[in-house]
């Protein structure tokens, strides 16, 4: 099977990179200096290699990823901005449900709760409009594939341990699913060079093998496995970062506090090299559930106890580091303002305690230097016999058209009576507060955009008590706020006006952004 695999990715490898290169984005901005900045030496670390005959070096440095249509990573592409913007005409009023998918329900017992389906944070859906050459390959694997595969396919991994593979347009299974062992809670990888790989990282153990693994359509079938690591500097084995490929290497950021650098031939790994890391005074390492961003060959990584750190993906060598004061989760974002590369990413409020502020900082992402920082009080909430923390879970998501001046994320602040969160609009040039829109509810999902033809931009998110909501960007207005689902801790994406976000339980859903001539029109659906 492995030579059938083989010889199937090299017959249409020439098909594959003349589809992807012709959307692939060029680096255009600021160089880093040759030398490391001092605050890297903040950082207690070690790199092992583990292949002293390759070259760790990355020979080609543009972004594999694309910068419109498929969608293959957390967030879309190396910097983590949501390039997937939705589209929609006039001012959106109206979400109808064209779809719901229902996922299995895993009620295995694992020392954690039963994960059951459906998808947990950040549980974003991955989107392929597959090339004609491709979809005829695939298509023509009935043993895998039912009537209902396409062009344009979903690939999502739930937290009933199975990936699933979905027809965008009607709802139903497009390939028969594939059991991974463990509940997903992060985002899979899409191998942006369509070599047929999926990056998929565990997030609670229900058996053994815990960790990360491969899966290759080709085969459809998990060819790679990576278990617990007993060198690692912190013994949790979860996965929920997304992985990210930067020219021959795939990058994998780990809760068991080590980023692992992977040598990819064709569509086979080697692990490459590791880097572990801790400040000094320190008696574990933080782990890594944020996703890599990576401008060039630097990544940009966060962790449990708030550091901040940039690494030379060449030989792991941190570059800067940088302490935001507590638990960072949600992924770092980069962009490019002028001759500047900036990096925005906010803190929780875990280790500070019962009450504290999320640090939501603009940093200089060449040097780790802070451009501002904006405080905003948080509280941790106590239902029933859970604690949950306050601050920042969403990623956050960078302003376009009338917008292009603000910088937006969901908040979750637990004012009493909590839970309950704001959804934020920053100035990207000082950090001030735009507004503050009270949510029904406090929100993990992390927004994404809806452009007009006037170049208007709306905003879709969704809470943790199932509820979506249309927010004009501009102004913060709610235009309209409905519950549809249980719980919506899952990213959604946005696909033309269409957006697709999995819900706590067991419910994936499609739905239609649309402008109606009736105002605050909602269709009611029997689910």
């Amino acid at each position: 099977m492995a030579f059938v695999r083989k010889t199937t990715y090299n017959s249409l490898i020439t098909t594959i990179l003349l589809w992807s290169s012709s959307v692939l984005a060029q680096w255009q901005g600021p160089t880093f200096p040759d030398t490391v900045q001092p605050s890297a030496t903040n950082v207690v670390y070690t790199v092992h290699y583990y292949d002293i005959i390759n070259s760790g070096r990355i020979l080609d440095t543009q972004s594999l990823y694309p910068v419109s249509g498929d969608i293959l990573t957390f967030r879309g592409d190396a910097f983590r901005s949501a390039p997937f913007t939705g589209k929609v005409s006039g001012r959106p009023d109206t979400i109808l449900v064209d779809w719901v998918f229902n996922t299995d329900y895993d009620t295995r017992p694992n020392g954690y709760g039963v994960w059951g389906g459906g998808n947990g944070w950040t549980g974003q859906p991955l989107f392929v409009n597959w090339n004609d050459s491709l979809y005829r390959h695939f298509r023509n694997d009935t043993l895998h594939t039912t009537k209902d595969f396409a062009h344009k396919e979903l690939i999502i991994a739930s937290l009933c341990s199975r990936l699933y593979f979905i027809n965008f347009e009607n709802g139903r299974e497009s390939r028969k699913s594939i059991f991974v062992g463990n509940p997903i809670k992060g985002t899979p990888s899409i191998d942006p060079t369509y070599n047929g790989n999926i990056y998929i990282g565990h997030g609670i153990p229900c058996q053994k093998p815990f960790g990360a693994i491969t899966v290759n359509l080709f085969s459809h079938s998990i060819t790679h496995t990576m278990s617990q690591d007993k060198s690692a500097w912190r013994d949790w084995g979860a996965y929920d970062s997304s992985p990210i490929r930067v020219g021959k290497f795939l990058f994998r950021p780990s809760e068991n506090g080590t980023l692992y650098k992977f040598r990819i031939d064709g569509d086979t790994l080697a692990l490459h090299s590791t880097l572990r890391f801790i400040l000094p005074r320190k008696t574990d390492a933080g782990g890594m559930e944020a996703s890599m961003a990576v401008y060039s060959h630097y990544g940009f990584v966060a962790d449990n106890h708030g550091n901040i750190i940039c690494v030379d993906l060449n030989n792991l060598q941190p570059v800067w580091h940088y302490n935001n004061h507590d638990d960072t989760d949600a992924t770092l974002l980069l962009q490019l303002e002028g001759d500047s590369l900036c990096l925005y990413t906010g803190c929780e409020v875990d280790k500070q305690g019962s009450h504290g502020f999320c640090h939501f900082v603009k940093l200089n992402a060449i040097t780790g230097k802070l451009i501002w920082e904006q405080k905003l009080a948080c509280r941790k909430a106590t239902v029933g016999a859970k604690l949950f923390d306050g601050g920042m879970f969403s990623t956050p998501l960078p302003g376009k058209g009338n917008c292009k001046d603000l910088i937006f994320f969901n908040l979750v602040t637990n004012e009493t009576p909590g839970p309950k969160g704001d959804f934020v609009a920053l100035n990207r040039s000082d950090g001030s507060v735009a507004y503050r829109t009270r949510l029904m509810h406090y929100a993990w999902s992390s927004p994404v955009a809806m452009m007009n033809e006037n170049d208007e931009m709306f905003v879709f998110t969704a809470d943790t008590q199932g509820r979506v909501y249309l927010i004009d960007g501009r102004t913060g207005q709610i235009i309209l706020s409905r519950k549809i689902g249980e719980n919506f801790e899952a990213s959604p994406i946005a696909v033309g006006n269409s957006v697709v976000i999995g819900s706590r339980g067991r419910k994936i859903f499609k739905l239609s952004i649309m402008q109606s001539p009736f105002s605050k029109s909602f269709e009611n659906y029997n689910w």
